[in-house]
């Protein structure tokens, strides 16, 4: 019997994969599509993202396949931020890379760590006991796990089978989106589209690289079943309504169709089965964050799901999931609900579009509104509970802990590729001796951290920060469980 079975193979699946191999846990991933998909449904990582990449020592591949665009975060629904603002983090830009390459990385990654990955494995049916989950292949045969995590996707056939609400709005509007060839010359085509914007902010088509253009144009009806792709002829007559040319499109790479549908599951878990990604979330793509947000739901649960499979969970420490991710996700539904109204030509938005530009104009205003998009403003709750000692950097538990140079050389970052917890010690009198086997200690200074010392969880986020031995090891016990039987009490 496994560990851990993940259902779905798309980033959020093999995100989860990795933080859980890093941990030993044995996984197997079931995806149901026999090929990666060609589908570029996601464009870019946000900062936060590229933030988890580095810390789990990806980041050279991303950047390696991607192209950096520093305003791309000084945007929302393409209304420029005040001047002077920028974000507290390392990574201040978007990285711009198509999801399938994005796919492939993470996916190698799970591979190189040891998780199983089967292809064209589609699962049927889930049940689960007190002490298992067996789900059913549409192949007949059956596989059995200690834990599930359905990572499939807004149809999510785990969420349905656990019978988890999922409400929202239904679908009012659907957009077209293809990556195709075109005839008329780029500059042309520039010139023309960013006319048929000031308008319609829901239209665009631009080049892709390799002789290819990625195009968007509104649809004229929501259809009644998204998994059936338009054809080039429909994309061509909407293109031609909206910018009076269909620009030559031809010979087209993919097609697909989306839709401004936005739900968000009541739940997160049912007994031994958690959902992940957008089986718990689905909102439309404005703004670029869902499959970052996917990719942080799974940053945020494997550490915890490692926890319990080997032994070591604290009480209580799998319901910080749904705690900590939910209020995200609503939070990012908002940010896209608000977006999508930003970006329709009516009158009403269009005032209210004005009013936001004017309103975006003030730095506080810009940076609350980009922190948000960018993720780097997210602040766990911790019940007020995580700062001791002297009483320094009360203000950064819950939050992630941007990558700062230490004294002496090296980054922060570079120091939590193993997924383990963290302890930043400018001291040097605190220990973590009792958990040195989930933990490790770092004893350096850094000019550009305020507190004496913080614990930093698997996910980057402060636990706590302070210089007080006893408070620290409360907090260990909170995050890591109970001390190793063969440690000696600090108290």
């Amino acid at each position: 019997m496994r560990d851990v079975i993940v259902v779905g193979g798309g980033p959020t699946g093999m995100m989860l994969a990795s933080e859980l191999r890093l941990h030993d846990v044995d996984v197997l991933v079931l995806e149901r599509e026999g090929e990666p998909s060609p589908l570029v449904r996601s464009l870019g990582l946000q900062p936060r993202s590229i933030e988890i990449m580095d810390q789990r020592g990806l980041l050279e591949r991303f950047l390696a396949e991607g192209r950096q665009y520093p305003g791309g975060v000084r945007q929302f629904a393409g209304i420029e931020a005040a001047p002077g603002v920028t974000l507290d983090s390392a990574h201040a830009y978007v990285l711009g890379i198509p999801q399938p390459v994005t796919d492939r990385l993470l996916a190698e990654r799970a591979v190189e760590l040891g998780a199983e990955v089967r292809r064209g494995a589609e699962v049927t049916g889930v049940e689960q006991s007190e002490d298992e989950v067996a789900v059913e292949l549409a192949d007949g045969s059956r596989e059995r796990s200690r834990w599930l995590v359905g990572c499939d996707g807004g149809r999510s056939l785990v969420r349905r089978a656990l019978g988890i609400e999922f409400p929202g709005e239904a679908a009012q509007t659907e957009w077209l989106l293809a990556e195709l060839e075109v005839t008329m010359p780029d500059d042309e085509l520039a010139a023309l589209v960013a006319q048929v914007r000031e308008t319609h902010r829901g239209f665009g088509v631009g080049p892709a690289g390799n002789g290819l253009h990625r195009a968007v144009v509104p649809a004229a009806t929501v259809v009644e079943d998204r998994a059936t792709p338009p054809t080039l002829e429909e994309f061509r007559v909407q293109l031609r309504a909206y910018a009076g040319t269909d620009f030559g499109a031809h010979s087209p790479r993919w097609l697909s169709r989306f839709t401004d549908a936005t739900r968000l599951a009541e739940r997160y878990r049912v007994g031994r089965v958690f959902l992940a990604g957008d089986a718990a979330h689905v909102h439309p793509p404005l703004g670029g964050q869902g499959l970052n947000l996917g990719i942080q739901d799974a940053f945020n649960l494997g550490w915890k799901l490692a926890a319990e499979v080997n032994g070591w969970a604290p009480d209580g420490v799998l319901d910080t999931y749904f705690a900590e991710r939910h209020p995200v996700a609503a939070d990012v539904l908002s940010l896209t609900r608000a977006q999508s109204v930003l970006i329709d030509p009516e009158p009403g938005p269009r005032a209210v579009r004005r009013l936001v530009t004017e309103l975006l104009a003030f730095e506080d205003a810009s940076r609350h509104v980009i922190e948000r998009v960018a993720g780097t403003g997210i602040r766990y709750d911790f019940g007020g509970d995580g700062a001791g000692g002297s009483g320094d950097g009360g203000d950064l538990v819950g939050r992630r802990l941007r990558d700062i140079r230490l004294r002496g050389g090296g980054r922060l970052y570079e120091r939590m590729h193993r997924g383990r917890g963290l302890l930043l010690d400018q001291t040097g009198a605190l220990s973590i001796a009792d958990w040195s086997d989930r933990v490790d200690h770092v004893v350096a200074a850094s000019d550009e951290l305020d507190a004496s010392a913080v614990l930093l969880r698997p996910d980057g986020h402060v636990a706590w920060a302070g210089d007080d031995q006893r408070d620290l090891v409360a907090h260990l016990e909170r995050w890591f469980g109970a001390a190793a039987p063969s440690a000696l009490p600090h108290r």
